[in-house]
């Protein structure tokens, strides 16, 4: 019996009809035409438009961060551009009833759907990839057979897809990562961009542009609501998600990923352990660990505990960061580390909301801001930490392997009062030479000078919006 006949052509080809309304309509969906762009978007669509090379695109990034409807948008785009409604299909391999069928047979049906000779100048977009066994394989004899055709792959289980694109797909497949929202998407996406003018700060003997607000605390409100619910797009626009978030997130990411995602591509047996492991990590986000305390505590076994810590931060839901000591050099052994969420709403599904003055405050802010450094690639992020002090965050220059900048983040004025107090980073500094550096505050802002050093103070918001905004800038420029 053909595997692919075990639910009948017919039903096949109606799912297609239903999923690709435009064939009739000319349209996407409603709902899809009135939610925002996000402004990755325009960054993703020329990838999708591009015809020139032959390459399929692999649109990657954490389960809800609007990878789906970025495709709706993108055929929406092409519908504009003057490209055939027909011409352009939406399958979601997630659908069961896809399971038995492999990516040519379901061309085939496409095809079937349309009465179409030949798909020459098709855009063909594959939803949840992920869930084909092969998938790479499949695509990239797709896309040598099919030269005329367009394919565009999303898929949510990080860890197969970036593997598998890298050593299956060489030379065929583009990956394009969508990250969860930058703190600067979550104020464009509110209409709120009115908060932010153009201006300068010092950094150092610099005049640097940067975004300020006209009025801190309300940024502030903006940027404590975008710690507890800033992630996910649809997290951000609908007040009823908000109310029962941990029900969305547990449902959609936390069991889809934990329970189901990760275990089928790893064979992790204990599913409940995994989890239970991940709540651990994501209540202590922004602490440092080490394997034995990790261990100890948790009650799992240290290669075990290697092993979670690598598939957690291959699906997109953690970010390690290994440390430099206070001349900014590796250490030859790496005992302990530090462990942050990739998006700080996660923490406030699992537990609850974070409040201004909350102690957990301090934690949240490091790792939202860590966040909006995740939006760079090859971006050699550390933490340095020696007997007496710690510097939160480092960058290394990767071919001379010299710090570039420290940061300290903290949710606090206190420092701006008294810098004095700012031992570690000033110690940091001067061993490595230093001239300035920078402090994320509540509040305040402006520059002081302690011995010889140049220290300028930001609120943490803002200097989270600010990353967003260049991080932006750059990948437009290039």
């Amino acid at each position: 019996m053909n595997k692919s006949r075990l639910i009948p052509k017919e039903k096949i080809i109606e799912r297609l009809q239903y999923e690709n309304p435009w064939w009739v309509t000319k349209k996407i969906p409603s709902h899809f035409k009135a939610m925002s762009k996000r402004l990755y978007f325009n960054l993703f669509y020329p990838f999708v438009a591009e015809r020139d090379i032959r390459r399929a695109v692999v649109l990657m990034g954490p389960r809800r961060v609007g990878k789906t409807v970025m495709m709706f948008h993108a055929i929406d785009e092409l519908m504009n551009d003057g490209i055939d409604s027909q011409n352009i299909f939406f399958v979601g391999i997630d659908n069961p009833i896809y399971i038995h069928l492999d990516l040519q047979e379901i061309i085939d049906l496409c095809k079937d759907a349309l009465h179409l000779e030949n798909l020459n100048d098709c855009y063909i977009f594959f939803d949840e990839i992920q869930y084909l066994k092969d998938w790479e394989r499949h695509l990239k004899v797709l896309v040598d057979a099919y030269p005329e055709t367009k394919f565009i792959v999303s898929g949510s289980a990080a860890a197969a897809l970036k593997w598998h694109s890298t050593e299956s797909g060489a030379g065929r497949l583009t990956d394009f990562m969508l990250p969860p929202l930058t703190f600067q998407e979550y104020i464009y996406l509110k209409d709120k961009n009115h908060l932010m003018h153009e201006a300068f700060i010092d950094y150092g003997t610099q005049q640097i542009p940067y975004y300020l607000p006209h009025d801190i605390d309300e940024l502030n409100n903006e940027f404590i609501d975008y710690l507890n619910f800033g992630g996910y797009p649809e997290v951000v626009l609908s007040e009823k998600i908000q109310k029962d978030m941990g029900r969305y997130v547990k449902d959609d990411i936390v069991d889809k990923v934990l329970l189901r995602d990760l275990p089928s591509l790893y064979g992790i047996k204990d599913v409940q352990e995994l989890n239970r492991f991940f709540s651990y990590i994501a209540y202590n986000t922004g602490n440092e660990f080490s394997y034995e305390a990790m261990s100890k505590e948790s009650g799992i076994q240290k290669d075990t505990l290697k092993k979670y810590l690598e598939y957690l931060e291959a699906a997109f839901l953690i970010k390690v960061l290994n440390k430099v000591n206070v001349h900014a050099k590796r250490l030859k052994r790496i005992t302990s580390f530090k462990v942050y969420l990739t998006n700080s709403s996660l923490r406030t599904a699992l537990f609850s909301p974070v409040k201004a003055t909350d102690t957990e405050m301090g934690n949240m802010v490091e790792t939202a801001i860590l966040s909006q450094w995740m939006h760079r690639e090859n971006l050699d992020l550390t933490y340095a930490r020696w007997n007496n002090g710690e510097v939160d965050l480092v960058l290394l220059d990767n071919k001379k392997f010299k710090p570039i900048w420290a940061v300290e983040i903290k949710w606090s004025d206190r420092y701006f009062d008294k810098p004095k107090e700012l031992s570690s980073l000033i110690e940091f500094c001067q061993s490595n030479h230093f001239k300035s550096a920078l402090i994320t505050s509540i509040g305040k802002s402006g520059r002081k000078v302690i011995d010889q050093l140049d220290l300028t103070f930001i609120p943490a918001s803002v200097y989270a919006y600010n990353i967003g905004d260049n991080t932006l800038r750059i990948k437009t420029s290039t």
